[in-house]
């Protein structure tokens, strides 16, 4: 947004330029057009190993050099019921919801104005901060250390991306003169008690300093249903207002991006979260060029159990259960199916659902990927096209289960009716078992079954009945896992549950 003084200015450029004469006005602004960026270089990285020790005015030294590359960042944007508090800042209520006694409000359309950090990381003008920050704004103003409050730069969205919280701005306007600039170091080398300090605009009170040490590195934490992105945990103080701003190691290089904050009553209790910066990095030219692709194979998976694995053909707890596939999708045309164990992507190994995610999402869409299975003991290789990844597809609500106490592996059966069937909204010629209970806190609760679910098989033996589904429940041993194939909907879902 233009000040007046910007305004007056401006003013004075036109008359001046209206009456020929040939001077140039070094004026505190420089208007551009609507594209500054100018291929901008990819930010290089000092990997080199951090050493030596702190001193009396480490941190000093590292604020006095860093702080103005830091800006704070002002939004506004137009909401139904927005909830009070962080605003727009608020990242977790994002996943959680609102708190139990919150009033609820009719919706009405309001202006809501947040704030947040950033910083500079091209010397045209290229600022990166949250996604949270900036998603649905419709004014970003910016404004850098050092200059009158008054003085705000307008902003606009070159690129967001939700799985990492990242968004990366541009400048409309600019000061004259050179930007400072963030350094990068490398997130990799990060470890359990180095120091870090984190820079910004905690309750819009402007640029402040924290200090801290990285509190656990490899940190999940929930970017969308079913998926998360590893974070930098630091009990550096990280309040509302911090989030896009940088956490810096002892040599004042850029290692995080702080994102989120677990808190008591909106304030920082020392658990804090930063997207690792090469992670960022990695994004910057597809976020530049508007548009972050990625991979999807189109399965929901879940990890091995621990309990049973020996009965799907593995000889370790390892790899990715398939739950579901989804029609039409990729895995559906390489013929995958609900139960196989996914345990090698592109020739690689798959420990976990986290490697599988990881390696999937990394993959461009178009390439053809081979990934090995295990189905009933026996090793396949499967041609699976990768597709793109839609977050906004994955993330529709789920509605929740109703939970009824009963009783073997804390679920109860009755004979699927046509009726039942159409209301439930499976194929007609299913038949089956359908739950009708599911115990709180059992097994059953714990292994994703849901009431409405129809049981297809249990250890791969077809069922038509409840009183059959039950004959081959009751037949396995304690402290064994059943292999379900269930109905839900119109998607068949592979579980594992464990007999107690």
């Amino acid at each position: 947004m233009s000040t007046p003084r910007s305004r007056l200015f401006s003013a004075v450029l036109i008359a001046i330029a209206s009456m020929a004469i040939g001077i140039i006005v070094a004026s505190r602004f420089n208007l551009g057009p609507a594209s500054l960026a100018q291929a901008p270089q990819m930010p290089a990285m000092n990997s080199a190993p951090i050493s030596g020790n702190l001193t009396a005015t480490t941190f000093r030294d590292i604020a006095q050099a860093q702080t103005a590359m830091v800006v704070n960042i002002r939004t506004e944007s137009q909401q139904n019921n927005q909830l009070e508090g962080f605003g727009g800042d608020d990242f977790f209520r994002r996943f959680f919801g609102p708190g139990q006694g919150q009033p609820q409000q009719q919706p009405r359309e309001e202006t809501v104005r947040s704030a947040g950090t950033g910083f500079v990381i091209d010397a045209s003008g290229l600022i990166l901060t949250n996604n949270h920050v900036v998603e649905d704004a419709t004014t970003i103003e910016v404004h850098f250390f050092g200059d009158d409050a008054r003085d705000t730069y307008e902003a606009r969205v070159l690129g967001r991306d939700s799985l990492t919280d990242s968004a990366l701005l541009e400048l409309v306007e600019k000061p004259v003169g050179e930007l400072p600039v963030a350094t990068f170091g490398d997130s990799s080398q990060m470890a359990p008690g180095d120091w870090v300090m984190a820079i910004g605009n905690p309750f819009s009170l402007g640029h402040t300093v924290t200090v801290g040490v990285v509190s656990a590195i490899g940190r999940p934490f929930p970017a969308a249903r079913g998926r998360s992105t590893d974070m930098l945990q630091t009990d550096a103080a990280i309040n509302p207002g911090n989030s896009g701003g940088p956490l810096l190691n002892i040599r004042g290089e850029v290692v995080g991006m702080n994102t989120a904050i677990v808190s008591n009553r909106q304030a920082n209790v020392g658990v804090g979260f930063a997207v690792p910066i090469n992670i960022v990095r990695d994004l910057l030219e597809e976020l530049r060029s508007g548009k972050v692709t990625r991979g999807v194979i189109g399965v929901t998976i879940v990890d091995v159990a621990r309990e049973g694995y020996e009965d799907l053909g593995l000889d370790a707890p390892r790899g990715a259960v398939v739950s579901t596939v989804g029609a039409g999708g990729p895995a559906d045309q390489a013929e995958m199916e609900p139960g196989d164990v996914i345990v090698a992507f592109d020739g690689e190994a798959i420990d976990t659902t986290r490697d599988l995610q990881t390696r999937v999402v990394s993959t461009r869409p178009g390439t053809t990927v081979p990934v090995e299975v295990i189905r009933n003991g026996e090793r396949l290789t499967l041609n699976v096209t990768i597709g793109e990844l839609d977050l906004d597809a994955e993330n529709e609500p789920v509605v929740a289960s109703a939970e009824e106490v009963s009783e073997g592996f804390g679920m109860t059966l009755q004979d699927l009716t046509p009726a039942t069937s159409r209301r439930l909204g499976v194929p007609g010629d299913t038949e089956g078992a359908v739950v009708v209970n599911v115990e709180r806190g059992g097994t059953s609760e714990e292994s994703d079954v849901r009431p409405g679910d129809v049981v297809l098989s249990v250890n791969r033996v077809d069922v038509t009945s409840a009183s059959e589904a039950t004959t081959q429940l009751n037949g396995i041993e304690s402290g064994r896992t059943a292999f379900l194939l269930v109905q839900r909907g119109e998607t068949r879902v592979f579980l594992q549950v464990l007999k107690e």
